[in-house]
C-alpha cells in the first residue's frame, strides 16, 4: 500500500537579537522558536540566532544577509523560513521574492498553532477572527491582482472599485459575522458565569508561560482530564473544576490558555471573553516553570500580558506564585530555591511556593496559601444553631471554614465559630436572619 502522507516541510529558523539583548534571553527565545516550529509538525533543518543592528524597512535584514540566507535556503532545500518577529507585510512579501521560499513571521505562526489546537467552537471562531485581522493588513503580500478594476453598472457608473477594496470588504463582512457569532458565546459564557456566582464559590484562575505546567498542576488539584503535553499551547480552551481547600471550603478553579512572549495583540483582543476567567478571579496562581533558564524572563511577560486585560496585582488581585517543575532540578538548586521562596517579600509582592505538579510536592501548601488569600476578607461569625436549624448549620458547612464546632447535648444547641467570606455572610444573615455576634476575622 502506497503512503501518501505528505513529506514534513523543511523550516530554517531565524532568531533575530537586537542590539543590548542578554545573550540567555536570545538563546531561550530561539529555542521556544523551534518548539512553536515543531508544533507545526515542521521539520528543523537549521536554527539560529541572527544578530541584527537594525531593521531594514523593505526586508527587515540587510541585503547581504538577506543574499546569504537565499543561499542556504537553496543549498538544504528549505521550503519555509520562520522568522521569530514581527515582519510588516512589505517585509514579508519581498523576503519571499528574494528566498524563494514560503515565510512565517511570529505573529503567523502563532496563529497557525492556535488553527490547530483550537476544540470548542468558541476557540475556533476566536482564532478564525485574529487570523482575518491579520490577513486583513497583508492583502497587499496575498494577491498580484489587487489593482485591478470592477466595472460599475450602468451608463452613469464609475470606475468601480479596486479587487484590493473588494477583498477587504469581503473579510470585514466575515469579521462582522464572527463577532455576532462570538458575542451570542459570550453571552451563554456570561450566563454559566452567573450561575457559578450564585453558587456561590470563590474563583481561582491558573495563569502563566505557555507549557509551564498549568494543566498539570490543574489536573492534579481538580482531578480533572485536561490535555497536558510537554508542547506550546496545548490547553486552549478554558476549563473550570470544583476544588476542595483543607478547611472543607470549595472553589472553582479554572486552567487557562498559556501566555507567550509578545503574543499578537489580534489574540489577546480575540480570547478576552475566554480571559474574562482570569480578569474576575478572587486568586491568581502564577505557574513558573523554574527550571527554565529564563524563567524571570517569562514572569514579565506573563505580567505585561496580565497588565494588558486588567487583572494581575496591579488590578487588586491576590497572587500567589507556584515555582513549578522544582523535580527537574538538582539537589543543590531545589534547596537554594526553597530557600528563596522563605525570603521576606518586598513591596507586599506574591507569596512563593515551590511546587512539583508531576510528584505533588508542595501542593498542600499551595491550597493552604489560596485559602489564606481568600480570608483575608472573611467575617468571622459565632453561631448556636437549634434542632430546626438543620439548613442554615448545612449553609456554613457548604460555604464558610468552620474553625470549631461544639454541641450541648442536653439542649442539643450546636456553638459554631465559622469564616465566611463578607459575600456569603451577607447572603447567610439575609436568608437565615439569624441576627448573632460579628466580627471582621483576623
Amino acid at each position: 500500500m502506497i503512503d501518501r502522507k505528505p513529506a514534513p516541510q523543511t523550516a530554517l529558523v531565524l532568531s533575530p537579537q537586537y542590539p543590548g539583548t542578554d545573550a540567555n534571553r536570545a538563546q531561550a527565545r530561539l529555542e521556544e522558536a523551534i518548539g512553536l516550529a515543531q508544533a507545526l509538525d515542521l521539520d528543523t533543518a537549521e536554527a539560529r540566532i541572527e544578530p541584527l543592528r537594525r531593521v531594514e524597512a523593505s526586508g527587515f535584514f540587510g541585503t547581504g544577509k538577506i543574499e546569504q540566507i537565499a543561499e542556504r535556503v537553496e543549498e538544504a532545500e528549505i521550503t519555509v523560513v520562520i522568522i521569530d518577529a514581527a515582519l510588516s507585510p512589505i517585509q514579508q512579501r519581498n523576503l519571499e521574492k528574494k528566498l524563494n521560499a514560503k515565510v512565517i513571521d511570529r505573529t503567523g505562526l502563532i496563529l497557525e498553532i492556535f488553527g490547530l489546537r483550537a476544540q470548542t467552537r468558541e476557540g475556533r471562531l476566536q482564532v478564525e477572527l485574529a487570523r482575518l485581522a491579520y490577513e486583513r493588513s497583508r492583502l497587499v503580500r496575498t494577491w498580484t491582482h489587487l489593482e485591478r478594476q470592477r466595472g460599475g453598472r450602468g451608463f452613469l457608473a464609475g470606475p468601480g472599485e479596486t479587487q484590493i477594496e473588494t477583498d477587504r470588504r469581503i473579510l470585514a463582512d466575515k469579521m462582522a459575522k464572527l463577532r455576532r457569532e462570538l458575542d451570542e458565546v459570550k453571552r451563554t459564557r456570561t450566563l454559566h458565569r452567573k450561575k457559578r456566582q450564585t453558587a456561590p464559590w470563590p474563583t481561582v484562575a491558573l495563569v502563566g508561560y505557555t507549557n509551564a505546567g498549568k494543566s498539570t498542576l490543574f489536573n492534579l488539584l481538580s482531578n480533572a482530564q485536561v490535555l497536558a503535553k510537554d508542547m506550546p499551547f496545548a490547553t486552549l480552551d478554558p476549563t473550570v473544576r470544583g476544588v476542595k481547600l483543607p478547611s472543607g471550603r470549595r472553589v472553582l478553579m479554572s486552567d487557562t490558555v498559556g501566555f507567550i512572549t509578545d503574543l499578537p495583540t489580534e489574540l489577546i483582543a480575540a480570547f478576552r471573553a475566554t480571559l474574562e476567567e482570569v480578569i474576575e478571579a478572587d486568586v491568581l496562581i502564577h505557574v513558573r516553570d523554574m527550571a527554565d533558564p529564563d524563567h524571570e524572563g517569562r514572569k514579565s511577560d506573563v505580567e505585561s500580558v496580565l497588565a494588558a486585560l486588567g487583572a494581575g496585582a496591579e488590578a487588586d488581585q491576590h497572587v500567589i506564585e507556584a515555582w513549578n517543575k522544582a523535580d527537574q532540578l538538582s539537589a543543590e538548586d531545589y534547596e537554594e530555591l526553597v530557600w528563596r521562596a522563605r525570603l521576606p517579600k518586598r513591596d507586599n509582592g506574591p507569596v512563593s511556593i515551590v511546587t512539583s505538579a508531576v510528584t505533588g510536592a508542595g501542593v498542600d501548601a499551595l491550597l493552604e496559601q489560596v485559602e489564606l488569600a481568600l480570608s483575608l476578607d472573611d467575617v468571622a461569625l459565632h453561631l448556636d444553631f437549634g434542632p430546626e436549624d438543620a439548613e442554615a448549620l448545612a449553609f456554613v458547612h457548604r460555604h464558610g471554614a468552620v474553625v470549631s464546632e461544639q454541641t450541648d447535648r442536653e439542649t442539643g444547641i450546636v456553638s459554631v465559630h465559622v469564616r465566611l467570606s463578607s459575600a456569603d455572610a451577607g447572603r447567610f444573615q439575609q436568608r437565615f436572619g439569624v441576627e448573632d455576634e460579628v466580627e471582621i476575622a483576623d
